[in-house]
C-alpha cells in the first residue's frame, strides 16, 4: 500500500476538487445492468452490476454517502478499478436514491442495513459462491460497518473498507453545523428536502422550516422509524456501538482534517481493541478526497482494492488485517 502524498493539504479544497474531478473511464468493455431489488412489501432499491471480464475473483458492493449515487465520482472511480482487477461490482444504491422516490414508503437512513441484508442474500442465491467486500464511502461506510457487526460470525461478507465514515453520527451531525462546513450542510439539506418532497409522504410546509441535517433528523427521519427523536437516532445507530461485534477483516480510512467528521471520534478503544479493525489515518485529505500528488489520483481508490485483494487473493483472516 503505497503512502499518501497529498496534492492539496487544505482539507476543503481536497473536498470539493475530488468531488468534481473528471473521471474518463471507457466502460464499454463492462456494461451496467440495472435491477430494482424488491427488500420488503414497499421498497424496492436500485442496483447497478457489471462484469469483469474472464473469470471473477470477488465482488465488490459499493455504498454511497449522503444524497449520492452509483454516479459519484468515488463510485465511477472505484468501480473502474475493481472491473480491472477482476471484481464484479455492484452500486447498491440507498431507497430512493437513484430515481427510486416512488418505489419507496420512506428516506433511507444512516444506519439501515435491512435493504442491504436482503440484497446479498439474493446476490448470494445466485449460486456465485465468490467472497463478497463492501467498500463504504461517508454515510454508506456507517451502513457497512453497522451490518458487518450484526452479522459477527459470518459467511455473508468477506470483509469491508469503511472510507470518511461518521462512526459517531451525533457528534459529525453537530460538526456539520459548525461555521465552516454551512455552505455543505446547506447543499445536502436542500437535496435531502427535495428527496423527501419526491416521495410525496412529508408536505413542503413541515420542511421548509428544517434548516440543518438535526432538523430533518428529529423531524423526518427520527419519525419515520420509530425513533423517539435525533439522539436516540445517532445513539443506536452509529457504527461505533457496532464494532465490537465485527469479526471480518475492516479498514477504516479517515483523514485527521477531515471538515465533515471530527477525529476524536477515532480514539475510540473498542477500534484498537477489536484485532479485526485496522484504522489507517492520514494528516490529510479532507473528507473523500484523498487526491495523491503522484500516480493512480484517486489514492483511497488503489487502497479499497488493495483491501479487497489481500481479502480474496490471500485469504486474509481478521487477526492479520493489521
Amino acid at each position: 500500500m503505497r503512502p499518501f502524498e497529498p496534492l492539496f493539504r487544505n482539507p476543503h479544497i481536497a473536498t470539493v476538487v475530488a468531488n468534481f474531478w473528471p473521471r474518463k473511464y471507457d466502460y464499454s468493455a463492462y456494461p451496467m445492468v440495472d435491477r430494482l431489488i424488491r427488500t420488503d412489501a414497499d421498497t424496492q432499491v436500485l442496483v447497478q452490476t457489471q462484469f469483469p471480464q474472464g473469470t471473477a475473483v470477488g465482488e465488490i458492493v459499493l455504498l454511497h454517502g449522503l444524497e449520492g449515487g452509483g454516479g459519484a465520482g468515488y463510485c465511477v472511480s472505484t468501480a473502474w478499478h475493481a472491473l480491472e482487477r477482476g471484481f464484479i461490482v455492484h452500486r447498491f444504491h440507498m431507497r430512493t436514491c437513484g430515481g427510486t422516490e416512488h418505489l419507496c414508503k420512506t428516506l433511507y437512513h444512516a444506519g439501515l442495513t435491512g435493504d442491504l441484508r436482503e440484497f446479498l442474500r439474493q446476490n448470494a442465491a445466485e449460486g456465485r459462491e465468490l467472497p463478497v467486500i463492501l467498500v463504504g464511502y461517508s454515510l454508506g461506510g456507517n451502513v457497512g460497518l453497522k451490518l458487518a457487526g450484526e452479522l459477527g460470525e459470518t459467511d455473508v461478507i468477506a470483509g469491508v473498507c469503511a472510507i470518511s465514515t461518521p462512526i459517531d453520527l451525533g457528534a459529525c451531525a453537530r460538526r456539520m453545523r459548525d461555521k465552516d462546513n454551512i455552505i455543505y450542510e446547506r447543499r445536502f439539506v436542500k437535496r435531502m428536502k427535495a428527496r423527501v418532497l419526491a416521495t410525496g409522504r412529508i408536505p413542503a410546509e413541515t420542511l421548509m422550516p428544517l434548516q440543518t441535517i438535526y432538523d430533518i433528523d428529529e423531524y423526518v427521519t427520527a419519525p419515520s422509524f420509530g425513533f423517539r427523536n435525533a439522539e436516540h437516532y445517532y445513539e443506536t445507530q452509529s457504527s461505533k456501538v457496532f464494532l465490537p461485534q465485527i469479526r471480518v477483516p475492516a479498514l477504516l480510512v479517515q483523514s485527521r482534517d477531515d471538515t465533515f467528521i471530527p477525529f476524536e471520534i477515532f480514539h475510540n478503544p473498542v477500534i484498537s481493541a477489536n484485532p479485526n479493525i485496522r484504522l489507517l489515518a492520514t494528516e490529510h485529505g479532507g473528507h473523500l478526497g484523498f487526491l495523491a500528488k503522484e500516480g493512480q489520483r484517486f489514492w483511497m481508490v488503489d487502497v479499497a482494492m488493495d483491501f479487497a485483494e489481500k481479502v480474496v487473493g490471500t485469504g486474509l483472516s481478521a487477526s492479520s488485517s493489521r
